[in-house]
């Protein structure tokens, strides 16, 4: 392939990938066709093949870039300086303030069906393992004499704990909170960690 080739599909796959941006955002992934992004992107229906190997590979892109920008406002929430539980009650906050702006980007990150068998991407282990670095140092803090296994699996379950309150509650359902009160709840939850 021609340098300027690859010059021109890095810049369709540039402009798909925005479209997709644009249109998950406003609403849904799954309201995402490839008409519609081929259209707004301005190409052929079959150029989005020669560009990504299928819609989900374009998803991805997305997500890789919603998973960034997630990931640089949880680490802008705090300085280093707060006293651990509060650190994670910051970065909840964040987490939570991200949901709720770019709820439809936010939601794409976790509706994406991935196979099984399927590889998966190397930003996104590395996107992954960032987040969890910022969640595990303060809880590393608030219990040092947890083995790493059992850090990870600590880790893991507090995000997985807000995670779940954030997400019921920008849902809406009966069994979230309203959403005046969702910082509430997550501050409640994580101050009891540290009265361990």
């Amino acid at each position: 392939m021609s340098s300027k080739s690859q010059a021109r599909r890095a810049q369709l796959r540039e402009k798909l990938v925005e479209a997709a941006e644009v249109r998950i955002d406003r609403e849904g992934l799954g309201e995402l066709r490839a008409r519609d992004l081929a259209r707004d992107a301005g190409c052929a229906l079959g150029a989005i093949y020669n560009a990504f190997e299928d819609l989900n590979a374009i998803v991805m892109a997305v997500n890789g870039r919603t998973f960034r920008a997630l990931g640089q406002a949880v680490s802008d929430s705090f300085d280093g300086s707060e006293a651990p539980v509060q650190r994670l009650i910051v970065m909840s906050t964040a987490y939570l303030r991200f949901a709720d702006a770019h709820t439809n980007l936010w939601r794409a990150l976790f509706e994406l069906k991935m196979t099984q068998d399927g590889p998966v991407p190397d930003w996104y282990r590395e996107a992954l393992a960032g987040l969890f670095g910022l969640i595990s140092e303060p809880v590393s803090q608030i219990f040092p004499e947890m083995k790493r296994e059992e850090l990870e699996l600590m880790t893991r379950a507090l995000f997985s704990s807000v995670h779940g309150i954030v997400s019921l509650g920008l849902e809406n359902r009966i069994s979230g909170v309203p959403p005046e009160q969702i910082e509430r709840m997550i501050g409640q939850v994580l101050r009891q960690i540290g009265n361990k």
